[in-house]
């Protein structure tokens, strides 16, 4: 077992060993996102064979065979009772699985007062087609995101994963092929390392979208080590647990060749839901503008004054900056900041974006004082 201590000293690291037996040495409350990719239980009886009669590499390993239900269930309640322990407040954790599994899991997540954010489909764009055609061709497996409690307050990456879908809002069907070509890891008899490796597109959107750079990802099923590519890819760290040498053996050899993005793209994204907020009176308090100035829209129709306390004047109506921008507008709502423009018809929110970087810089001397 390994003693972590209190700093988690086995950062970007694969320790071999049971899972829970692992999990009981971290600290509480120490992880802020577990990404478990755990056994399905695919209750695999017979061989299976392709219409040409070859045998499918279908997944028969021994750490995926369970003797019935009650053991499958107990063993997932063990592990997912320690990665509550261990997650932070607000912390959040994902678990992927098929059919055969991700309903008990799902149960045993709200049974121990996980809550659930959401379910993720991820569609396989070229599935296993099912050779004896006795059931629909099975194309998709489903990822659980849950946050630590109710009331957490749980990262959410919008705007980044909004960027990387085009502009539009990301939705929880996520169209990835599986893992193949050379991204599949290959012994020397050109057979696979790992029978359930999954591909690094969708561990590098389930990390981009729910953490930042610098968080500790952990991976109790490490297998082939994707989560932990991804996350040295992208600027977090990882732990990972696997009790198969042979496979931690070969993540090392990936994850080594990993080029960390720093070099090609700025890895932290900031979220509006992040950002430090900023009353428009603050504007007045720091001189970026002051009393009897006046705001416009972009195209010059509406006139407002700015008056001492941070409302606005137009005509008869004093408001905030987004009740007059309504107002003006006769619209339910407004989102004042970019809607008044100060002078040479920039708007508003060039200051309030001016003002949070010049607090920012104010609390980094500090903390460095």
């Amino acid at each position: 077992m390994s003693n972590f201590g209190k700093n988690l000293p086995h950062l970007n690291s694969i320790l071999n060993g049971d899972c829970v037996e692992i999990m009981r040495s971290i600290p509480d409350e120490s992880i802020d996102v577990i990404f478990a990719d755990p056994p399905y239980n695919l209750q695999l009886n017979k061989t299976l064979l392709r219409p040409d009669a070859s045998v499918v590499d279908a997944v028969d390993d021994d750490w995926d065979k369970f003797s019935d239900f009650s053991s499958y269930d107990k063993f997932t309640k063990e592990w997912l009772a320690e990665a509550k322990r261990i997650l932070k407040p607000n912390g959040t954790i994902w678990v992927i699985g098929s059919y055969h599994n991700i309903f008990r899991v799902g149960t045993i997540l709200q049974d121990l007062d996980f809550w659930l954010l959401n379910d993720i489909i991820w569609l396989k764009s070229n599935p296993m087609p099912n050779f004896k055609g006795t059931r629909f061709t099975n194309a998709h497996e489903t990822l659980i995101w849950c946050s630590k409690s109710k009331d957490a307050k749980y990262k959410f990456n919008y705007e980044a994963m909004k960027m990387f879908n085009d502009g539009t809002q990301m939705r929880s069907d996520w169209n990835i092929p599986i893992c193949s070509g050379n991204e599949r890891l290959r012994d020397a008899n050109g057979d696979k390392v790992h029978s359930t490796q999954k591909p690094l597109a969708l561990l590098y959107r389930v990390i981009l979208s729910s953490t930042n750079v610098g968080d500790v990802i952990l991976d109790p099923f490490f297998g082939s080590g994707t989560t932990g590519a991804a996350a040295k890819l992208l600027g977090r760290n990882f732990i990972g647990i696997e009790r198969d040498k042979s496979y931690i053996a070969e993540a090392e050899k990936r994850i080594d060749a990993v080029k960390p993005a720093s070099d090609l793209l700025p890895l932290q994204m900031t979220t509006k839901k992040h950002l430090m907020k900023i009353p428009f009176g603050a504007l007045l308090e720091h001189g970026l503008l002051k009393p009897g100035d006046k705001l416009f829209d972009n195209k010059g129709k509406f006139e407002t004054v700015v008056l001492s306390d941070g409302s606005l004047a137009y005509k008869n109506e004093i408001g905030s900056i987004h009740q007059i921008g309504a107002k003006v507008q006769n619209l339910p709502s407004c989102n004042g900041w970019l809607f008044w423009h100060y002078e040479n018809g920039k708007p508003i929110d060039i200051l309030r974006n001016k003002l949070r970087d010049a607090v920012k810089a104010a609390e980094d001397i500090n903390s460095d004082e």
